[in-house]
């Protein structure tokens, strides 16, 4: 592991760090909210988007076009991240479809996950998701629900080191395993982790997320809208009028904005199956973001709903 915590340091100051990583315009970068990755100092939109049960399609062709839409307007609206898990049924193919008829956006950053429980099958799992997605390589791999997460930890800081990875994570969600998530973010040289933060859902502000700010690792925020259960209970209420303060429209901003303003969070990544709620999301990224006071207002207006 010893080369693994070198190579953190050393890997991203060549060229195939320029191959890896996405490129967005500068007509971007000044509109949209980015946040920074550390330790590369590469900055992402802080927005992304999920795939789980939304783009888990088959190959229904209807279904498959609609999504298509979705990830193109996703895209013209500035988004980059794409996270997905060969857990999540046929997403990985129906996203590979996407990015195929979209000609393969230049911005794509393509998030993945392994997740198998032999530890010697990782690398076989990883290809297969790899040629789902029909890409070359993948932008971040990360150990999803810390499932055999040391043997495939050697595997994903193994494909860094050579040239074949850009970031490694681990995830979980909704509290699960965070206790063993924490000593593995103490002690392996990670570039992300994937928890669960929405309003409704701020356990990791207690330590993972100010452990993550002090290590300089990402922070992926999955469940942004508790799959469903959040932003509906939500919609059930009146918008609070500190919404106009940071110019969210709809709750799905208000939601969002929360989530990426935190100082230690870098994307969130709600899923959706419609175009319209895209442009929601991907509002959120536009317009002010709220400061630590607002976030504590923002916070009690929810509390009080």
């Amino acid at each position: 592991m010893s080369a693994s915590k070198q190579n953190r340091r050393t890997f991203l100051t060549g060229a195939a760090a320029t191959l890896a990583a996405p490129s967005f315009s500068a007509a971007q970068s000044a509109q949209h909210f980015h946040k920074t990755i550390s330790p590369t100092g590469a900055t992402i939109p802080a927005v992304g988007m999920g795939s789980w049960l939304t783009f888990d399609v088959g190959g229904n062709a209807q279904l498959r076009a609609a999504r298509t839409d979705v990830l193109r307007e996703f895209f013209r609206l500035g988004g980059a991240v794409i996270d997905s898990s060969p857990m999540y049924g046929t997403s990985q193919a129906v996203i590979g479809h996407a990015l195929e008829t979209l000609g393969r956006p230049q911005q794509t950053f393509a998030a993945d996950k392994v997740w198998i429980g032999d530890g010697g099958q990782g690398p076989v799992q990883i290809e297969q998701s790899r040629r789902r997605w029909g890409l070359e390589r993948f932008t971040l791999l990360q150990v999803h629900n810390l499932v055999a997460w040391r043997a495939h930890l050697e595997t994903l800081f193994a494909m860094k080191a050579e040239g074949r990875l850009t970031y490694v994570g681990v995830t979980s969600y909704s509290g699960l395993h965070y206790d063993e998530m924490e000593r593995i973010l103490r002690d392996h040289p990670l570039d992300f982790i994937q928890l669960t933060y929405n309003m409704a859902d701020r356990r990791a502000e207690a330590r993972l997320l100010p452990l993550a700010q002090e290590k300089g690792v990402a922070v992926i925020a999955n469940r942004p809208f508790g799959e469903g259960a959040v932003i509906n209970a939500a919609k059930r209420h009146p918008l609070p009028g500190i919404a106009a303060e940071i110019g969210a429209e709809n709750w799905a901003q208000f939601l969002l904005k929360f989530i990426i303003s935190h100082p230690a969070l870098t994307v969130a990544i709600p899923a959706t199956r419609r175009v319209d709620h895209m442009r929601e999301n991907m509002g959120a990224l536009t317009g002010p973001q709220p400061d630590a006071d607002l976030r504590k207002r923002m916070s009690a207006a929810f509390d009080a709903l």
